[in-house]
């Protein structure tokens, strides 16, 4: 039997992030602004500061600038929500990043609503969720906007395919499905309480995996053909899905690390800058995907 063909986001990735260099060395030679991104972090968790490190080094090599806010882990919702506030009304700073997890003593739908819709590159009020929704402009979740942009450089077209999504969290499952939903997919959702995971998946002709379960998607449960997104990541660098048994049924299929992740950073350093544009008077509106 065939192998499934690897879906490169790293590739994809990069021509995103060039592109985007280009349209912000542009917009910074025309107007004398550079495109800042601001990222907010509270505590020390070592994952997500290292995760914040390589946002800021991309934003760098793309032409953004970095602007970094470390909140102590004590710190309150009310506190966070001050700086994001603060953020917001900052005419130097175009996008806001809030990475999480935040701790379980902050209310993260607060401190999400928090961000001007305007500034929220990362995809994650509920502005952008139905704008999304709605298929109007506005900025999308970047993991979802990513997988979609993949399905697309491979000439994966959703109109009228089955796609499961397994996963409901409000910044991926949810506005993945959502977005196929968009292109005329039939979107099922399944989740933790899913009676009969596996039957669900084995109708799929397109499978979002966005659970954080580490291989919880086995090659057995894969229709022959299907197009497997992996976009979980668990400790030792591995996906919600089973890579070595999935890949010898699926036709195309993402590795983890480099399908899905790169891609969320590139959608997130593109948004950026189409939200300069937009905030400097240069840009047009942002175009449902």
């Amino acid at each position: 039997m065939t192998q499934a063909r690897l879906i490169d986001g790293t590739a994809l990735a990069r021509r995103i992030v060039e592109d985007t260099a280009e349209r912000a060395a542009d917009l910074t030679a025309r107007t004398g602004t550079t495109p800042c991104l601001a990222t907010v972090l509270v505590g020390a968790d070592p994952a997500s500061v290292t995760y914040v490190r390589m946002k800021q080094n991309r934003s760098r090599k793309a032409g953004i600038a970095s602007r970094h806010v470390e909140l102590p882990a004590a710190t309150t919702t009310e506190e966070l929500v001050s700086t994001l506030r603060q953020l917001s009304a900052d005419p130097a700073v175009h996008g806001i990043l809030l990475q999480h997890p935040m701790g379980a003593h902050i209310d993260e739908r607060a401190a999400f609503e928090a961000i001007a819709p305007e500034k929220d590159v990362d995809g994650v009020t509920f502005a952008s969720f139905a704008t999304m929704s709605f298929g109007l402009p506005g900025f999308v979740s970047c993991t979802p906007g990513g997988i979609i942009r993949l399905l697309d450089a491979y000439d994966v077209d959703p109109s009228g395919k089955r796609a499961v999504v397994v996963g409901r969290s409000a910044i991926l499952g949810k506005p993945a499905g959502m977005l196929l939903l968009a292109r005329d997919a039939t979107v099922t959702y399944c989740h933790s309480r899913t009676a009969d995971l596996s039957a669900a998946v084995r109708e799929a002709d397109i499978v979002v995996a966005a659970v954080g379960r580490p291989k919880l998607i086995k090659g057995q449960d894969i229709k022959p053909g299907a197009v497997v997104i992996d976009a979980g990541y668990n400790p030792g660098n591995i996906g919600d899905v089973d890579f070595d048994s999935a890949v010898e049924r699926a036709s195309l299929i993402t590795p983890v690390p480099g399908g899905v992740g790169p891609m969320t950073i590139a959608t997130l350093l593109e948004q950026t800058v189409d939200a300069a544009a937009r905030q400097l008077g240069v840009g047009q509106p942002v175009q449902a995907l």
